[in-house]
């Protein structure tokens, strides 16, 4: 069974090991000196050529079986692929399971177990560490994502964009989860200026790169594509199938969406002001500082018109406000000290591409690791 559209190569991994191979030759070296190069990057081929599967689980033991079966029928047999459960804090006989899996196809499928529920953030930050794939899918483990999608993601991906997000357009869930949703997903997209039906949608597809410069916490694991978007990564959606619950029940209550409130509002704030929070702090002192000089100014007038207590209470909040505009000073100081330290140090500039490397001479040493080109040209 093919994974990629009939106009590209008909196997994911006979692709990409031919990208691999490319980068390992080098025009002017000879024969034997090739063979090296090509040897020292054997081993990295065999490990970002797989797909993996994140897959965070929590009280889902009769799903299990059935999601891993539903997916290796999707694959072909010599396709590379890891499927990684994460357990993440269960209390049914959910990890008994995975061991089962692990034993059943100990190459394909690796378990990790948390010892307290962590939530869904941290379990999907464990997945992307663990994966070794060149592309990496998440999706939930309760059978409402279906594997046959898997298809037609790589397909959009292999468009050329970095992340494809599922769009669940027709829903097999009760009103109010589906009415909160529609209106935290239009929220979001104004805020983070990415335009995506559904940002909730756990069922997405990666390039590796992407997941492996994210830290998720809190409930930013809805906000991938934002964040994604923040450090310069393509994002689009398909419309995918979306089945009703069969087994155990949700996870998740109203309170989720105050908290991803509070986490939009820290998109919304690394979106502008990640490397220069000095602006921000500066504009809000500025603003208490107009507050302070119109109260001031007010209780002045109040006290010529022989208005003592009005006068009084006028001069008493024009100091509040100096003093907290005199604070936001400091702290603007402060910040713009920390991250011109932060940035000599560990500032990742968006460079994808440099001609000065090409031309290095790389005789007796290891390949550099590179972001994987997963547009893969046509066989036509």
């Amino acid at each position: 069974m093919s994974l990629a559209s009939p106009s590209r190569p008909s196997n994911f991994v006979d692709a990409h090991e031919r990208i691999m191979h490319k980068r390992y030759e080098a025009p002017g070296l000879s024969p034997s000196d090739q063979s090296s190069r090509s040897n020292a990057g054997r081993d990295e081929r065999r490990v970002s050529r797989k797909l993996s599967f994140v897959i965070p689980v929590k009280d889902e033991q009769e799903s299990l079986v059935p999601l891993y079966e539903r997916i290796c029928e999707q694959l072909r047999d010599d396709d590379t692929f890891e499927l990684i459960f994460i357990d993440d804090g269960s209390k049914d006989g959910s990890w008994n399971v995975i061991r089962s899996l692990v034993e059943r196809d100990p190459e394909r499928v690796r378990g990790l177990k948390f010892r307290r529920n962590a939530g869904k953030a941290a379990a999907l930050t464990a997945g992307f560490r663990a994966a070794r794939g060149a592309v990496i899918f998440t999706l939930d483990a309760d059978l409402q994502d279906d594997p046959k999608e898997i298809r037609r993601f790589l397909a959009k991906l292999f468009e050329g964009y970095d992340l494809v997000s599922g769009w669940k357009k027709v829903r097999h869930d009760p009103w109010h989860k589906v009415l909160p949703s529609r209106i935290f997903n239009r929220l979001l997209s104004w805020i983070s200026g990415v335009k995506l039906h559904d940002h909730n949608c756990g069922f997405k597809c990666y390039r590796a790169e992407v997941v492996k410069n994210l830290t998720l916490h809190g409930e930013l694991h809805r906000m991938v594509p934002a964040l994604a978007a923040i450090e310069g990564y393509k994002s689009t959606e398909i419309v995918v199938e979306h089945h009703p619950r069969k087994h155990g029940v949700s996870k998740y209550g109203f309170e989720r969406y105050l908290r991803g409130f509070v986490d939009m509002m820290t998109v919304g704030f690394l979106r502008k002001y990640r490397d220069r929070p000095a602006h921000f702090i500066a504009g809000v002192s500025a603003t208490f500082a107009f507050l302070a000089f119109s109260t001031g100014a007010l209780g002045i007038s109040l006290a010529i018109l022989g208005l003592p207590i009005a006068a009084a209470t006028g001069l008493i909040a024009g100091s509040v406000f100096l003093g907290t505009a005199v604070l936001g000073s400091f702290c603007c100081l402060i910040a713009e000290i920390t991250n011109r330290g932060g940035l000599r140090t560990g500032w990742k500039l968006p460079i994808i591409e440099d001609t000065a490397a090409e031309g290095s001479n790389m005789e007796g040493q290891q390949p550099p690791a590179a972001p994987v080109d997963l547009r893969f040209a046509s066989t036509h």
